[in-house]
């Protein structure tokens, strides 16, 4: 079988996303299948075939200012022929889209299906129906986040895009992906629920996966990073990723700001761009009297990645926009950390409350706070809902399972 992917991002270090297709394209290799990837660049020099972790990758060139994006991506015109070509030479049986939103456009999928290819999308995030993140779904703090309202429509779109926004795109991309789609993927129940409310037919859920480790941390490693960052003998919280406040940084500060008194020894890891924290969020900090407590660690990866989880005793995803599964959540239970996840998205399908951590909304600071304090105050909790978790992990969040599932839907199309 021949199986080509779609990703606007050729860089696995970039986005987790596009980690899990070359996890998943390496998987497809080992069984003998055929694989390459479509993605883009921005720079016109780098517009070159390479090979990405043992995958052959094709780099097309597309650069335009990204307030444009409701436009372009409908039909990004100069992806048209370096992709034609590609579909010409390779001649796949199954195009496996996973991020198309912004350079590779919709129309992309058309091309494939016109070329004879099977096409599968998979929705890693909600741009089929709306222009962002879903900020606006909840209420915000005004409706302390009870409100359930993700349906796209003028009154909510028009006010928050203004120029950027598109009469008919929606319906444009609702269209390509009923006519060109033979199957479509989502990455949660909770994404899928929010998509088919727009009007979109989902026709299938594939949890996320990673590959697990070969090998976790040495206690060695782990502690020598805490002493770099000067974490020993200190309680951990760890959080990662884009550093954002739909992302719920600025609620978590004032969970430690409110935890401060009863945990003296506690400090929050932040796991992401320093330039950032220092900029949006170290303001807070200072406000709330916790810069102290607070290590921006800068972005990570490889071994200081490992270490960083392993150093955490406990990890958070305090998101305020619709997280549609969180793949950190993985990456801190393959480590057997046990995780406080926001009742937003899909972290409800991997973190069991109660049992590998808790579920809580992040605008309830006062009960987001206690359910770390339960954990903070009980190291044996800590670590019986950390084995829990990552034995959930090992059992239901592998890549295996996942490129079977891919698998079997692939072969159901070319029957």
């Amino acid at each position: 079988m021949r199986i080509l992917f779609l990703t606007e991002i050729p860089d696995p270090g970039v986005g987790s996303s596009v980690r899990q297709m070359y996890g998943h394209a390496a998987w497809l290799r080992e069984q003998g299948h055929e694989v390459c990837v479509v993605s883009t660049v921005r720079d016109a020099a780098d517009a070159t075939p390479t090979v990405i972790e043992g995958t052959r990758v094709f780099r097309l060139h597309s650069d335009y200012p990204v307030r444009f994006r409701p436009w372009v991506s409908l039909h990004n015109k100069v992806i048209d022929a370096p992709f034609q070509a590609i579909l010409d030479e390779w001649k796949p049986d199954i195009v496996h889209a996973h991020l198309v939103h912004t350079h590779l456009g919709y129309h992309a999928l058309t091309q494939a299906r016109n070329a004879g290819a099977k096409v599968v999308f998979t929705a890693h995030d909600v741009m089929v129906f709306c222009y962002q993140k879903l900020t606006c779904f909840h209420g915000g703090e005004e409706k302390g986040g009870l409100e359930n309202d993700v349906v796209a429509r003028l009154s909510k779109c028009v006010p928050c895009q203004r120029l950027r926004f598109r009469p008919g795109r929606n319906q444009r991309i609702a269209k390509v992906l009923k006519r060109d789609v033979d199957s479509f993927v989502v990455v949660s129940d909770a994404l899928g629920e929010v998509i088919e409310a727009n009007g979109i037919r989902v026709h299938a859920t594939v949890h996320n996966a990673l590959e697990p480790l070969a090998g976790l941390p040495s206690s060695e490693d782990v502690e020598g990073f805490r002493a770099m960052l000067g974490l020993t003998g200190k309680l951990v919280l760890a959080m990662g990723g884009r550093l954002h406040e739909q992302k719920g940084v600025g609620k978590l500060l004032e969970m430690i700001a409110r935890l401060a008194p009863e945990f003296p020894e506690l400090r929050l890891i932040v796991m992401g761009k320093s330039d950032i924290y220092d900029r949006e969020f170290r303001p807070q900090a200072e406000a709330l009297g916790i810069a102290d407590r607070i290590v921006p660690t800068g972005w990570l990866d490889g071994d200081e990645l490992q270490w960083a989880y392993a150093a955490a005793d406990i990890f958070v995803t305090p998101s305020l926009c619709f997280d549609t599964f969180g793949l950190v959540n993985l990456e801190a239970m393959q480590h057997a950390k046990p995780v406080v996840a926001t009742t937003f998205g899909g972290s409800k399908e991997v973190i069991v409350h109660g049992q590998t951590g808790f579920i809580a909304n992040p605008f309830d600071v006062p009960t987001y706070s206690e359910h770390l304090a339960v954990l903070l105050r009980d190291a044996d909790l800590r670590r019986r809902q950390g084995l829990a978790g990552q034995e959930r992990f090992l059992e239901r969040f592998t890549m295996p399972r996942l490129a079977q599932q891919f698998m079997d839907i692939y072969e159901g199309l070319l029957i």
